[in-house]
């Protein structure tokens, strides 16, 4: 009975503690997780040559830190790099929107150049043995439970095909390495921070490794904040996902979180854009030049993958447009879904960031304003001034116009003519 018993309390533990035990699907499930995956082979770029992988040991999993149009162009046709030369594309085997779809760049057997600049357990250039899957989302942001969801099923299907286990799969901040910069002497880990905010747990994994093995090795030197998300020492602070430390949910320099911290290699490129609390804007390759990295003051906005002409004048508008690589996360940050900031579609609908669940599904040319409350809408007997008092025709108020969008203030050309059903939209400071 004894022996039982035990055997019924560790099959109850396997079936329920996340983390402890692969996680299993039916045929049924696979099958049709198989057939919604969407072909996007054909527009690889006719300049990638395809090359067979001799081994496959490892998955490599990367947050994209683009929109889903912007991922799947860049992994399919290429990428400009900091000298100007471009890339062939071929840039990941699977992209994972942030609504759950996958899509096969390239057939899982070919070598994705994913990885770049790579080393795991002694082995360099990890690209030519792994996997590339590329999740729609930025490093200091959450992934949906939509993309854990397909996560799952993907890794699942993959282990089972290559007889991986659990630790053969790590994410690209894992990896990747760089050469001697003004942080680190030596070679050291901590090039990227791709995927840093990877949950294991929600992916139905077991724990990564307990530690770096090159680092141990002395191959490479550890990247402290890294160190501490991956292997932190015994008592330390520890990522699940429930809970996210100031540096792994921000992209804002603060006394914790310097530009390294935040962007990696990235801090320095051309298109990595820092927004300063005044309001000016800098590209990375000109910060040093312009006021030196030790002087970006605290409150600096670090947006990756962005053209600086683009930022500096959305930087300066109250009213800001969703296009091109201008996410809601690159607008609002971690308050694209908060109740306080209010999008405005082309189609006419205004809704507030609570409802929507995905940035990617917010068509191009969405309008948004950060920190808003409303709409208090327009009556025969509620005037503009009776709403916004005597900032009736300031730049801060905005009116939901039928037909014409989001307006400012001072730029209502009659008040008296606000047509019914204009909604109006207060600041929540001031």
């Amino acid at each position: 009975m004894l022996r039982v018993f035990v055997l019924i309390l560790v099959v109850i533990l396997l079936t329920t503690a996340p983390g402890l035990a692969t996680q299993t699907y039916s045929r049924s499930d696979l099958v049709r997780f198989q057939n919604g995956i969407i072909d996007y082979r054909s527009r690889i770029n006719s300049r990638f040559k395809k090359r067979v992988r001799s081994k496959t040991r490892l998955i490599i999993v990367h947050t994209s830190e683009l929109g889903l149009k912007s991922t799947l162009r860049v992994v399919s046709k290429g990428k400009r790099f900091k000298n100007g030369r471009t890339s062939p594309g071929g840039h990941a085997n699977y992209v994972v929107a942030r609504n759950g779809t996958v899509y096969r760049i390239l057939d899982k057997k070919y070598r994705a150049d994913h990885a770049g600049l790579s080393m795991w357990n002694g082995v360099a250039d990890v690209s030519d043995i792994s996997v590339g899957i590329e999740f729609v989302g930025y490093h200091y942001a959450p992934l949906t439970a939509k993309q854990y969801k397909s996560a799952g099923m993907l890794l699942f299907i993959l282990k089972r095909f290559y007889g991986l286990g659990d630790k053969d799969i790590l994410t690209h901040s894992q990896v990747a390495y760089g050469k001697p910069n003004r942080w680190f002497s030596k070679n050291h880990r901590g090039r990227k921070r791709c995927a840093k905010n990877f949950d294991r747990v929600q992916a139905g994994l077991e724990p990564t490794w307990p530690f770096d093995p090159d680092v141990r090795a002395g191959l490479l030197t550890p990247d402290p904040m890294l160190a501490n998300v991956f292997y932190p020492a015994p008592g330390a602070f520890v990522y699940s996902g429930q809970k996210v430390s100031h540096t792994l949910e921000t992209d804002v320099i603060s006394q914790q979180n310097s530009a390294w911290t935040i962007a990696g290699e990235d801090y320095n490129a051309p298109n990595t854009v820092y927004v300063l609390p005044s309001g000016k804007t800098l590209a990375g390759h000109r910060v040093a030049s312009s006021i030196g990295w030790a002087r970006l003051p605290v409150g600096t906005k670090v947006l990756l993958n962005q053209e600086t002409k683009q930022v500096r004048e959305q930087a300066n508008s109250i009213i800001k447009t969703i296009s091109g690589r201008m996410t809601a996360w690159s607008h609002a940050g971690g308050a694209y879904h908060a109740a306080s900031t209010i999008y405005f579609l082309p189609s006419g609908r205004s809704l507030a960031g609570c409802v929507i669940s995905d940035w990617d599904d917010l068509p191009s040319g969405t309008r948004l304003v950060v920190g808003y409350k409303g709409p208090f809408n327009i009556t025969k007997h509620k005037t503009a001034y009776r709403i916004a008092g005597v900032k009736f025709k300031d730049p801060k108020t905005i009116y939901h116009i039928p037909g014409r969008g989001p307006v400012q203030g001072n730029k209502v050309p009659d008040f008296s003519d606000l047509p019914k059903g204009t909604g109006v939209y207060l600041p929540l400071a001031g």
